[in-house]
């Protein structure tokens, strides 16, 4: 820059900013010289300063061209001229002008050498085109020799050549063209005889043939043909594969898959087999139903065929419809064990073709075939689940197209079985549930169960009513599985398999393992099964006159001479119950060895107690829990039925036996040791007996009692009060309670007031409740888990009960038949305030004591006609001890004076009578004994022990206490003691007000 600067000095020129500074506005655009540029770049200048210089130049000198910056700069000039301020002005104006050619020279001399070079580059191309030129030309040249000296003479030869081996070829297609045009008639042939592998393959080998040849036009019309073939082919093809969906032959089957693989439709012959598999089942169902249907029509009118299968199914009669539902099972079952043979085939096939392939043609092939293969997999596992979901579909319409309300009991188990082998049939096909046969069956279930249990109550209270409670004679080794309703339990299966499949034969037992695919995949059909087990089976249970043989029929009345027929539980100890809710035991070993015949029984001793009312209520029960057995769903239901068949029993032998409608002998005898008076008395609608210390009716007892009548027994005559009661939907649910049959005689006392019926309806119940225990489990196994509670709270607070009731139906028994009213009347006559000690006992004893003699004797005659158990007998004397110690208590209450002499005397008595009855009953010890030694004894007391055995002994009536005060101390204490131990009588009696 120096340089530049120096010469321009020299030469007399001016820097760039005053030479920029004179020049016209379009001079100022002139480039400057390589001189100039020189010199602008010796300058020396700082770049900071001189990019401050032309950062300071205005955007509009920056704008475009045609921009004229002297009219600009004349348009800024101030109206008045300031010379110092125009020359500054025009100094920074030439500072600007000369930063601004300085920084273009700048950038000139930098481009300069890329100009210089990029020249060069277009020197060296035009050199280049120009050899180029050159070769094209000699290229030419010697291309016209060529063809003239080879092309025209020798490539004619070879076009000569080759027409002549195009001409040979053709003689080879026209023959083949010859044959294809016969092998019409062969694919006919072969279609004839079913080979369709055969005759796609041919068909196919001469559509290929025939592509080759497409560009003849005769080849046109036999491609056509060809095509059409093939067409057909396919159609008998898919006529043949829904063949396989009845019945299933593996050469047939085999046949068509590898006549599918052949075409390359392996999938698209597995969706047609499905489509094929569903129209199967619809037109099967719809043939059976339709046969069925016109066949009881009797016409030949076809409006039967223009009907939906759902319409159809309402026109099957009742007499057709089990034989329709067996066939149309047995149809369907030969459809799904073609579908079941269909994926035993495919699974065989895909066993066999697990081998590895030996080349990679192969191998492309192996992994087409696995892909078909997973998809034919899949696709039938899928259709597994269809199939069954449209048989399913179709069986719940024919189910509820008929109401079966009015069906037989054993027609409508046959109904039950056969459903119940269909899902078993469905779980075995496909993991099945079948919710949707479940359900259906279940609405029928519900609906012929409602009424069929309402008929059954209905049938039971007319046998209640005309029950002359006679026993029924049946064997000693009578049981419940001898009967025909509970043949079903003794097969030893499972509850959820139907009784059909249980079959009597041990071939069929041998067969229960294997599932019904395998045993049925040849021949046969498991619905067929139910008409061989049609067949009635005997039963017998029924004893020849009631006995077994003539010689036990002799020793009816021998005593027996061993214990060996005795229960366990009637060996044991005696252990007194003061409670009275449990019967009483019997008595010692060594009592029953003194061979007395206090058990009155014959020597058919283990024979049950039944009648013929309890023996069609077992059948009832087993024709529940067969029901049960085969449909889960309404286990619930049928229990609680089962339950109310047990209630109503139990609820009429109470009312028929238990109640104490006809007046006691001595209504002022309080058995219950409560107040005075409080004999059998009547409480309430439900007629329950209160005698405390008795113990007839215990708590559990009476609330079910309580319970059966509220929920099941209709109170209300037809026809009364029926605005003010229940409404009808609820007694619907009810029964009226059963009236005792008139043939019945309860008022005779030389047959103990009907004894022997009541023991025959006792025994029977317990005999019943018995049974009902051995079916606990049973019952239990079937009943849902959150209805078990049920199930318990009915066998411990009923079934348990039935025993109970033999205490207060016995008891009107023994309240009659001693006669306790004389005895009170003679104890009456009897001087007590003697002064001398007796050593005769009254005669009032040996009256009682015959009494129990002429009831012992009657004992013995009941049981001619009737075995009466040991629980029984025990229950009677146990009643009649009773209340026999009870009423010499209240006898020796009524005594008004009474001397130390009298007190022995009655000591006296009391022991007689208890000698002389200890040899009459093997009841040990005696009941109320110690009762009545207590009360003698009191009157030995004196006052301070007096108080302390009133508050002891709260069994006696306030009268018997008021007794001992008034009578034993009365000379020896004072008035106002008296009152006292009045007073303490009179609190300890208040509660029970």
């Amino acid at each position: 820059m120096q340089k530049i600067k120096s010469l321009m000095a020299r030469q007399g020129l001016k820097s760039p900013q005053e030479s920029m500074a004179e020049l016209s506005p379009v001079e100022n655009l002139r480039i400057p010289s390589k001189e100039e540029l020189r010199e602008l770049r010796q300058q020396p200048i700082d770049p900071q300063a001189e990019q401050e210089i032309i950062d300071s130049i205005g955007e509009v000198y920056f704008s475009n061209d045609s921009f004229d910056m002297v009219q600009h700069e004349l348009e800024k000039l101030p109206p008045e001229l300031n010379l110092q301020e125009l020359e500054e002005y025009r100094d920074k104006l030439k500072r600007q002008q000369a930063a601004v050619s300085k920084r273009v020279a700048d950038l000139i001399l930098e481009k300069q050498p890329s100009y210089v070079k990029e020249l060069e580059r277009v020197t060296a191309l035009q050199t280049n085109l120009q050899l180029a030129a050159v070769i094209c030309t000699n290229a030419r040249r010697q291309l016209n020799v060529a063809k003239a000296g080879f092309t025209e003479a020798s490539l004619g030869l070879l076009a000569n050549q080759r027409r002549r081996q195009l001409l040979t070829g053709l003689l080879k297609s026209l023959r083949t063209i010859k044959t294809l045009q016969r092998t019409d008639v062969r694919l006919s042939e072969m279609l004839e005889e079913e080979d369709y592998p055969g005759a796609i393959q041919l068909c196919l080998e001469c559509q290929k043939a025939a592509s080759t040849f497409k560009h003849y036009s005769c080849i046109s019309e036999l491609n056509s043909k060809l095509q059409d073939t093939l067409e057909q082919i396919e159609e008998q093809l898919d006529v043949a594969l829904s063949k396989t969906c009845k019945h299933f032959d593996v050469l047939h089957y085999t046949k068509v898959q590898m006549a599918y693989t052949l075409l390359g439709k392996t999938q698209t012959a597995m969706d047609q087999l499905h489509m094929h598999f569903t129209q199967a089942i619809h037109n099967t169902v719809f043939q059976v139903v339709l046969g069925y249907v016109e066949l009881c029509a009797g016409n030949a009118d076809t409006k039967f065929q223009k009907m939906q299968y759902k319409d159809l199914c309402t026109h099957i009669t009742l007499d057709s419809y089990i034989p329709c539902l067996m066939d149309l099972c047995k149809a369907l079952w030969e459809v799904m064990l073609s579908y079941h043979r269909t994926m035993q085939w495919h699974e065989e096939q895909d066993r066999q073709e697990t081998t590895p392939p030996p080349d990679e043609l192969a191998a492309s092939k192996s992994d087409e075939s696995i892909v078909d293969r997973s998809y034919v997999k899949k696709k039938l596992e899928h259709g597994l689940s269809r199939i069954w979901q449209d048989v399913q579909l179709k069986v719940k319409s024919y189910i509820l197209g008929t109401d079966m309300s009015n069906f037989k009991f054993d027609d409508f188990i046959v109904v039950l079985d056969v459903i119940s082998r269909l899902m078993q049939v469905g779980e075995e096909f496909c993991g099945s549930k079948s919710e949707v046969l479940q359900e259906s069956i279940k609405r029928q279930s519900v609906n012929y169960f409602k009424n069929y249990h309402r008929a059954r109550l209905e049938e039971l209270r007319m046998f209640l009513e005309n029950e002359t409670w006679e026993l029924c004679p049946v064997k000693s080794n009578f049981n419940i599985a001898q009967l025909h309703e509970f043949k079903f339990m003794g097969q030893c299966r499972s509850p959820s398999v139907s009784p059909s499949r249980q079959a009597v034969s041990t071939s069929y037992a041998a067969q229960e393992d294997q599932s019904l695919f395998q045993q049925y995949v040849q021949d046969g059909n498991p619905f067929e099964m139910h008409i061989e087990e049609k067949e009635e089976e005997t039963e017998d249970v029924l004893a020849s006159n009631g006995y077994e043989s003539d010689e036990l029929e002799k020793s009816v009345y021998q005593e027996y001479d061993s214990d060996s027929d005795v229960p366990e539980e009637l060996k044991q100890d005696y252990v007194d119950e003061q409670t009275g809710d449990a019967p009483l035991k019997s008595g010692s070993r060594d009592t029953i060895r003194s061979k007395r015949k206090s058990d009155y029984c014959l020597n058919k001793a283990n024979a049950p107690i039944l009648t013929n009312t309890t023996l069609n209520v077992i059948r009832l029960v087993g024709k529940y829990i067969q029901m049960m057995n085969i449909l889960k769903p309404i286990a619930f239901d049928v229990i609680h039925c089962v339950s109310q068949l047990f209630d109503y029993y139990l609820y009429a032998v109470y009312t028929f036996f238990g109640r104490n409608d006809m007046p006691v002998p001595s209504p002022s005898l309080p058995p219950g040791g409560g107040r005075e008076g409080a004999t059998a008395r009547v409480v309430g609608p439900d007629c329950l007996y209160e005698s405390s210390g008795l113990g007839l009716i215990s708590s559990r007892l009476r609330t079910t009692l309580n319970r059966i009548q509220e929920s099941l027994i209709d109170m209300d005559p037809v026809g009364e009060n029926a605005g003010v009661h229940a409404p009808t939907e609820d007694r619907k649910e009810k029964v009226p309670s059963p009236h005792l049959s008139h043939l019945v005689v309860l008022t005779n006392s030389e047959t103990l007031y009907g004894l022997a019926q009541r023991v025959v309806a006792t025994e029977s119940l317990a005999c019943l409740a018995e049974l009902f225990e051995s079916l606990q489990s049973h019952l239990d196994a079937m009943m849902p888990a959150a209805k078990k509670p049920f199930l318990q709270q009915f066998y411990s607070q009923t079934v348990s009960t039935a025993s109970e009731l033999r205490k207060p139906i016995y008891w009107v028994v023994a309240a009659k038949a001693i006669d306790y009213e004389q005895m009170l009347l003679m104890m009456a006559g009897v001087k007590w305030d003697i002064r001398e000690i007796m050593s005769q006992h009254n005669i009032y004893v040996d009256v009682l004591l015959k009494e129990f003699e002429q009831f012992n004797k009657r004992l013995g005659e009941v049981s001619r006609h009737v075995r009466i158990p040991l629980p029984v007998s025990n229950v009677l004397w146990e009643h009649c001890i009773r209340l026999a110690n009870r009423t010499l208590v209240e006898g020796y209450a009524n005594v008004k004076k009474c001397s130390n002499e009298g007190r022995a005397l009655m000591q006296l008595d009391f022991q007689q009578f208890l000698m002389k009855l200890e040899k009459l009953t093997d009841l040990r010890p005696i009941p109320d004994k110690e009762f009545v030694e207590t009360y003698i004894k009191a009157y030995y007391l004196t006052e301070n022990d007096m108080e302390q055995f009133i508050k002891n002994h709260r069994e006696y009536s306030m009268k018997q206490l008021a007794n001992l005060v008034n009578v034993c101390l009365g000379s020896h204490i004072n008035k106002r003691a008296r009152q006292k131990l009045l007073a303490a009588i009179d609190d300890i009696d208040r509660p029970k007000r």
